[in-house]
């Protein structure tokens, strides 16, 4: 048994809390709102953002962080991740000499490019061996329910990544360790943008053929631009890529696809925002991902596509066209090598 903290108490933060309990841990939520903590602690639920889970005893909540923080052997950050390191950085003073920091967020940084790691890294003085990233297909009313699923838990030192999938393994939920954080994080956060892509078609009335060469070829994106900084090309083929890319596609219950949904109907970004009513980390990662993408000169048409709609006002209908108007070409990449010019 171990006691943790959750940081956010939005619909993840709590659903991950009801894992880490459901996994025998005492598990302390950090929320903004006192009377949220409150709700929490006194009627074990949160209404507002998983309604129909009842969560353990074992969660409590409070608004202090301070007192969160206090004595937490791990730390879940649930923060939206353009919200991530402004908040580390007021926490910063609380965190214990060995706590572990965990990302669930899903997003890369906009203005900077940095993976949610590289965030808590910059931010705090935790090392990075004691910097952990959980992703995977994690849809949150789905695992809220308990239905089964699996995901993965990247982090540079393989202990540590041993000992949080003991935290969090479940009857429900099994996690798998890993060592490519980098490829984990580029996955979780790129696939937003696909799902974005799949959505806007979806909207556009196109079917399962479209839909599934977007996804396809957006994996093909997504893994061009992890290898090119640093990461396993194998780990797209796995939970952190393809099984994340697939239930984020595919699922009614993905924010990004509704999302792009609503704009391939011909809807506006912020009328389909409100439509959504919750974060679309796509929205942001786009920009932030393509930015990447050129710094190391890797073509991502797909991605570079949806930023065009997300922010230029580019209509979707004409995404679609811009892709099939692109050259002939070999469905899988040259290999590189000092023989080939």
């Amino acid at each position: 048994m171990s006691q943790v903290a959750v940081m956010g108490a939005g619909a993840w933060g709590t659903t991950f809390a009801a894992v880490l309990a459901d996994a025998g841990n005492d598990v302390v939520l950090w929320a903004r709102s006192p009377g949220l903590a409150e709700t929490i602690t006194g009627q074990h639920a949160n209404p507002g953002y998983t309604q129909g889970l009842v969560l353990p005893d074992r969660v409590t909540a409070s608004a202090d962080a301070s007192g969160v923080l206090s004595g937490a052997e791990a730390a879940f950050l649930a923060l939206p991740a353009q919200h991530l390191g402004p908040w580390l950085s007021r926490w910063r003073p609380y965190l214990g000499v060995d706590v572990v920091l965990v990302s669930l967020a899903k997003g890369v940084e906009v203005g900077t490019g940095r993976r949610m790691s590289e965030v808590i890294a910059a931010t705090t003085d935790v090392p990075t061996r004691r910097i952990a990233v959980f992703t995977g297909p994690n849809l949150a009313p789905e695992i809220a329910a308990r239905q089964p699923t699996a995901a993965v838990i990247a982090c540079s030192d393989h202990e540590v990544a041993w000992r949080l999938q003991g935290m969090c393994r479940t009857g429900y939920l099994r996690s798998y360790t890993h060592t490519d954080v980098v490829g984990a994080e580029i996955a979780g956060a790129s696939k937003n943008v696909i799902a974005l892509a799949v959505g806007m078609a979806d909207g556009l009335g196109y079917g399962a053929n479209t839909q599934a060469a977007l996804a396809t070829r957006g994996l093909a994106e997504i893994a061009r631009l992890g290898t090119a900084l640093g990461a396993q090309e194998a780990t797209f083929a796995g939970l952190a890529g393809m099984g994340d890319l697939m239930a984020t596609c595919l699922s009614p219950l993905s924010r990004n696809r509704c999302l792009g949904v609503h704009l391939g109907a011909g809807r506006s970004v912020e009328q389909a925002r409100r439509i959504v009513g919750a974060t679309a980390e796509g929205l942001t990662s786009a920009t932030a991902l393509l930015g990447l993408a050129r710094a190391h000169a890797v073509e991502v048409p797909l991605i570079e596509q949806v930023e065009r709609v997300v922010h230029t006002g580019r209509l979707a209908r004409d995404v679609v066209d811009t892709l099939m108007r692109r050259d002939a070409r070999p469905e899988r990449d040259r290999p590189r090598g000092p023989h080939l010019a």
